[in-house]
């Protein structure tokens, strides 16, 4: 293994991706990276990262910031939750800490939104600590070179795994050796046809001198997402149009929406509208048009979502399961910081009223 943890260094330093993170040793700059790329792919984060950065250029500033202006900037993102927490932790970190990240893993992970595979990658490549780092990538590339042949859902096999990338990670250079791990896995070390003859370390590997590399990880077969109809309304009172806001905590939690709920079990799109609108605002609608339908696939939920436009006379807002609203022009909503889902809601409202001036 050391003679393999000198191989994948080797070939980090002269086969790495250019990455603006990797360019920094801000420490600051490379836990937003770390927080961005969870579940989302590196050419998608790297204009977010840039921008977030722009607009937040340090702790102090996140920690001050709006919550809407950080939603906003990290809008189209996903996982919304990530956002809320690196402002949570910025804000612990202004305070207590002088506006710098603590340079431990075990104090890190006192940090909202920050576990244990985000205090590994902060503590070893912002402060050269030995800690280990588990993603996907890591546990792909071990489970192959070591051969381990066991479901990697398991607690144990987890367990084993983190202990491995913990041997790996003690020596010289621990954050380049995690970055090796995870860029091995991103590029060779792949899930489908791995590159083993490319591979710096396929000597060495278990899954390569079997032959069944693509077989590993073994994994518990996934849930499929489970499918749900829901409706949304762009409502309009005197012309201004109506936006809630999503609780802070759960799905897309803190951004703005079309008012609206899912479906019942047999209701039709249209009685499930008056009933949402009902019960979640306290408006009685008239004129409901049908728009369009959006699909949107969540990690666990496949969306139906059917589109209204409908008018209201109903003076008094009565929120439930929303923390707030605004009323505002129709095309002001789209400024307001609002899920991918929701932007094709409004661009499918945009395009039918286009349709109908012409």
């Amino acid at each position: 293994m050391r003679l393999a943890r000198k191989r994948l260094l080797e070939w980090y330093r002269a086969n790495k991706r250019a990455m603006p993170w990797r360019e920094t040793r801000d420490p600051y700059a490379i836990w937003i990276s770390e927080a961005m790329l969870q579940q989302t792919r590196v050419e998608t984060v790297i204009p977010y990262w840039e921008r977030f950065l722009s607009r937040f250029p340090d702790v102090h500033a996140l920690a001050i910031a709006n919550p809407d202006d950080v939603l906003g900037v990290w809008a189209g993102l996903g996982y919304y939750s990530r956002a809320r927490n690196l402002q949570a932790a910025a804000r612990v970190i202004d305070q207590n800490y002088g506006g710098k990240l603590p340079d431990d893993a075990e104090t890190l992970q006192t940090l909202p939104g920050i576990g244990r595979y985000t205090a590994g990658a902060v503590a070893s490549i912002a402060f050269d600590r030995p800690e280990p780092v588990l993603d996907g990538n890591v546990k792909r590339v071990l489970a192959r070179l070591l051969g381990i042949r066991a479901d990697i859902g398991l607690p144990a096999t987890v367990e084993r795994l983190w202990q491995e990338a913990g041997a790996l990670a003690r020596g010289p250079h621990p954050g380049d050796l995690n970055q090796a791990l995870m860029e091995l896995g991103a590029t060779l070390c792949t899930p489908r046809a791995p590159r083993c003859e490319s591979c710096p370390v396929s000597q060495f590997c278990d899954a390569s001198k079997k032959g069944d590399a693509e077989s590993l990880p073994i994994k518990a077969r996934k849930k499929p997402a489970r499918k749900v109809e829901a409706v949304a309304a762009l409502v309009v009172r005197r012309g201004k149009a109506l936006a809630v806001r999503r609780p802070s905590r759960g799905l897309l939690g803190g951004l703005w929406d079309l008012p609206g709920g899912d479906l019942v079990t047999g209701e039709t799109p249209r009685a499930g509208l008056t009933r949402a609108l009902r019960e979640r605002t306290g408006l009685e609608i008239s004129r409901a048009s049908a728009i369009g339908i959006v699909e949107h696939v969540f990690t666990h939920r496949k969306l139906t979502l059917h589109v209204y436009r409908a008018n209201t006379s109903t003076d008094r807002i009565r929120l439930d399961g929303f923390e707030g609203h605004k009323w505002l022009a129709p095309r002001a909503i789209a400024d307001l910081p609002h899920a991918n889902v929701t932007a094709k809601a409004l661009d499918l409202l945009i395009s039918s009223t286009a349709r109908s001036s012409n």
